[in-house]
């Protein structure tokens, strides 16, 4: 019989009496790489909005950074030696004050003449009158001011009335009557003028230096009686006698106040009585060479001052204690390369055009102190310059033609001296740091000094973090170290439910509710500082001196009671000797107190208010990522230290404290970054000031709740709107690095201790 063998077993198959794997099903594998990917997908979704929202912050603050910019927008005829030019805020037309004495309106662009008038037609017999041997602006009008060369100043008013005509519009010049003021006697020169016209008074104000050396302030217009409502003219001649030739002149809008310059360097100012008469007369030393130039600034409070050796500098009356009002040199701008003989102040902001026998056309900005923009004007000599109304053009005159210049600067008053640095503000007695982003008018300076808001962070920070951290930690310790497993239970549920509490709801109840039964008890708050902790001790000692059979027959975690009532009866001694003590020491007002004795004032809204409001807000984080810490400290780590002799505060202190570091650090870190980005607390609780003090007993403003109140009323785009960015943008970096850092060294506790 053949022989029958057996196919041989597949390589495949398992061997008789070997395990077989299991088998992991498709089904499986597809559902691991679905939650893998969804995870990463998540993770990368999280980087780029971050990193959007960081980009998003960047393109709205960029802005801000850039320069301004001065651009050519080309020149037309002039139709005669134009000796002053304004236009209208369209830049449409300009009006021009010519050197043969006529008002010219030409169209912009072209130059052609869209009306001619002498200013002086028929008067003395003569036809189109004197020759103009100066002229000017007065800021903040629309005037055209010229002196003759036989003595008189005139202002010429110019209108334009905007219409529109199918959708087109249309703008409609026109030339006032002219007002003239005999200065001097006739043949007597003009040697400099300035002058003011008040709309709401009617009232004209001229101040000229005759060539024999007398200041001359003429006055004239109607003043409206408001009781009767009846109108008067008014018509007042002054003058005094000026020591040196005064080579310009200004007026401030409110005729208060005249400004000089003269020859050998002196800046001259009065102040003007009710009739316009020149009274306490002051002068001061700009430098060796004469002033050539000076303009006001919007709001009549600045005065710009360009001298023959190029220097320019910023001057405004401070208030200098009980000497009273002085004229200060409060900033000086980089020297231009000739004299600087024109300058022209802009009718929107702080800033101003200069110009100087090199040709050269600067753009600069007074309250950041900013040289914007500086080129060359290219119009050869001139003789009048002057902003346009909405400040995004000027126009520099010169002999035959009339200069046109776009301007692009939307955001001239940031810089980094007023985010960063003290600024020297109209007014103020000294440099300082101010956050004020809107005023009362027009002409307000804005301060937009980041530093209040972001010491009023950090202090802020320090004030809650002082409660949070020892209580968040120690707390943290004692629930997982010390108390017993049934309490456990409830603290921490009950302390974590804490942290779910809105903000709003505790800002509120701080500010209506603690706040003023503070102010009530201060002297028991102070008490408790030193009490409580007190009382905490001795309690301790006392219950570690009862024997020991005493306390093992006690039920477990009893402890925590008897501690809780201790704290209990403390803080109700302090509160019955708050009375009798503010009385006895503080001589019944603790808050008069300290500001007699200290000089430090009490507001209700303070800093210790949003120390305890904020704090109870950061100590359920601190508290749950530190008991945590604490738990995750391997068993055989504690019992190991305990079987060796060691008491359980030993083992705590010097094994479970160094190892539960990394995560107590990232606590701390986790609730610092709560308490800097807060912001309903810190909104509701303080008064909400900007000022830069360290003091508890004082209020102040937050980064945060300055976005958070600021930006419903900043306009899109404005400094204002890009500066709260800016804000935005440094807090971003500020718990970026308060976290990086923070990680970095939680990484180097972690391997410092991981071979424990």
């Amino acid at each position: 019989m053949a022989e029958t063998r057996k196919a041989p077993a597949p390589a495949s198959s398992v061997p008789e009496g070997a395990r077989r794997l299991p088998v992991t099903s498709r089904r499986r594998i597809l559902a691991d790489r679905f939650a893998r990917w969804l995870v990463v997908a998540g993770g990368m979704a999280i980087i780029a909005s971050v990193l959007g929202i960081l980009v998003f912050i960047l393109i709205e603050v960029w802005p801000v950074l850039a320069g301004g910019k001065v651009l050519p927008a080309g020149a037309f005829p002039a139709a005669g030696k134009a000796v002053a030019v304004l236009s209208d805020e369209h830049r449409s037309h300009v009006a021009t004050l010519g050197e043969d004495g006529r008002v010219r309106v030409l169209r912009a662009g072209s130059g052609e003449v869209v009306l001619d008038r002498p200013i002086l037609e028929g008067q003395g017999g003569a036809g189109a009158g004197p020759r103009i041997a100066r002229g000017l602006v007065p800021p903040g009008t629309s005037l055209l001011a010229g002196a003759t060369d036989d003595g008189r100043v005139v202002l010429v008013p110019v209108a334009w009335r905007v219409s529109f005509e199918e959708q087109t519009r249309v703008v409609t010049p026109s030339i006032g009557e002219p007002l003239v003021f005999e200065v001097g006697a006739p043949g007597a020169a003009v040697r400099s003028f300035g002058a003011a016209f008040d709309p709401d008074r009617n009232v004209a104000l001229v101040a000229a230096q005759t060539s024999d050396g007398e200041l001359v302030v003429l006055r004239r217009g109607e003043e409206r009686n408001e009781f009767t409502g009846e109108t008067a003219a008014v018509s007042d001649a002054h003058r005094t006698r000026v020591v040196g030739a005064v080579t310009t002149l200004l007026v401030d809008h409110a005729q208060e106040n005249i400004y000089g310059g003269t020859s050998d360097g002196r800046v001259l100012w009065w102040s003007l009585d009710d009739s316009g008469e020149p009274v306490n007369g002051w002068e001061s030393r700009a430098g060796a060479s004469a002033i050539t130039a000076m303009s006001l600034l919007i709001g009549d409070r600045s005065v710009v001052v360009g001298e023959a050796d190029g220097a320019l500098s910023v001057w405004f009356q401070v208030r200098q204690g009980d000497v009273g009002w002085n004229l200060i040199r409060a900033r000086d701008f980089p020297r231009r390369a000739g004299a600087v003989r024109l300058l022209a102040p802009s009718g929107r902001d702080k800033g101003f055009l200069a110009w100087d026998d090199s040709g050269g056309l600067g753009l600069f900005h007074s309250t950041s102190g900013r040289t914007i923009w500086t080129g060359d004007a290219g119009a050869g000599k001139a003789l009048a310059l002057t902003f346009a109304p909405k400040a995004d053009g000027a126009l520099l005159g010169s002999a035959d033609r009339i200069a046109s210049f776009e301007i692009r600067n939307p955001h001239p008053e940031v810089s980094f001296s007023t985010l960063f640095s003290k600024v020297w503000y109209e007014g103020h007695e000294k440099p300082e740091f101010v956050w004020q982003s809107t005023g009362g008018t027009d002409d307000f300076e804005p301060k937009l000094s980041l530093v209040p808001l972001l010491a009023g962070t950090l202090k802020g920070t320090f004030y809650s973090l002082f409660l949070a951290i020892p209580l968040g930690v120690l707390s943290a310790m004692y629930a997982s170290q010390f108390m017993h497993e049934r309490l456990r239970r409830w603290v921490k549920p009950s302390v974590e439910i804490m942290a779910a509490l809105p903000s709003v709801v505790l800002g509120f109840i701080a500010g209506l509710w603690l706040a003023p039964r503070l102010e009530q008890v201060l002297p028991a708050l102070a008490l408790m500082v030193v009490v409580l902790p007190l009382s905490v001790l001795g309690t301790g000692f006392a219950w570690h001196a009862l024997p020991g059979r005493i306390r093992d027959a006690l039920p477990s975690g009893i402890e925590a009671l008897v501690f809780s009532l201790t704290l209990g009866a403390a803080i109700a001694a302090c509160l019955a000797m708050s009375r009798p003590i503010e009385a006895l020491v503080f001589g019944g007002s603790a808050q008069t107190w300290l500001f007699d004795a200290m000089g430090l004032r009490y507001d209700q809204r303070n800093a210790i208010v949003v120390g305890l409001a904020m704090g109870f807000a950061v100590v359920p984080i601190i508290f749950a990522i530190a008991e945590d810490a604490f738990s995750n400290v391997p068993r055989n780590l504690t019992s190991g230290s305990l079987a060796l002799g060691a008491t359980r505060w030993q083992t705590v202190t010097r094994v479970v404290l160094p190892i539960a570091s990394p995560g107590i650090f990232a606590a701390v870190i986790v609730g610092f970054g709560r308490a800097v980005g807060e912001t309903m607390i810190v909104l509701m609780a303080t008064g909400n000031t900007p000022i830069l003090d360290w003091s508890p007993f004082n209020g102040f403003r937050t980064l945060s709740a300055n976005i958070a109140v600021e930006i419903p009323e900043a306009p899109q785009g404005s400094s204002l709107y890009r500066t709260l960015f800016l804000a935005a943008l440094l807090l971003f970096v500020l718990t970026f690095v308060a976290n990086t850092a923070a990680e970095l060294i939680r990484q180097r506790l972690r391997k410092r201790y991981s071979s424990l």
